[in-house]
């Protein structure tokens, strides 16, 4: 992968009637400065795509140890039998109800993540196409001033 020092330092051989050495530069700065933009964004984005990882793994950790707690307390209450049966069944319904407003929360962040990983994906399509189109209008435009020199 090419990197913006990469680009920076690329040389040109210079021959007769090439191509303006200063447009080149400043075409070859212009790259540079947008592909480190795209790098940064693409490495935040990366990172972002972790910590959302890293965060569905907790929820899903934290719904496990729930579901073993659960089971644990519905076990318990059966032995206890008559005299835990109305508290057990409190404490399951209490688990179970913090278990789903906590699984609904967490759905709900992941929802909201994966909408906002996906608007940035939008964006940096657009910004690609932006970028596409800008370098195909310089293309055209050097292209058009080299027919004009000839």
């Amino acid at each position: 992968m090419l990197t913006p020092i990469d680009i920076h330092n690329k040389e040109f051989k210079r021959s007769f009637r090439g191509y303006s050495e200063r447009e080149v530069d400043e075409f070859l700065d212009l790259l540079v400065s947008d592909y480190e933009g795209l790098l940064r964004e693409n490495m935040d984005l990366k990172e972002a795509v972790q910590q959302l990882n890293t965060k569905l793994e907790y929820y899903q950790q934290m719904e496990n140890t729930l579901h073993n707690t659960l089971v644990i307390a519905q076990e318990t209450a059966e032995e206890v039998k008559l005299s835990g049966k109305k508290e057990s069944e409190l404490i399951i319904k209490e688990g179970e109800i913090r278990v789903q407003r906590m699984l609904e929360e967490a759905t709900e962040k992941v929802r909201r993540m994966t909408a906002e990983y996906d608007e940035l994906t939008k964006q940096m399509a657009v910004s690609r196409s932006r970028m596409r189109n800008l370098l195909m209008a310089q293309m055209e435009l050097l292209n058009k001033t080299e027919e004009d020199e000839s």
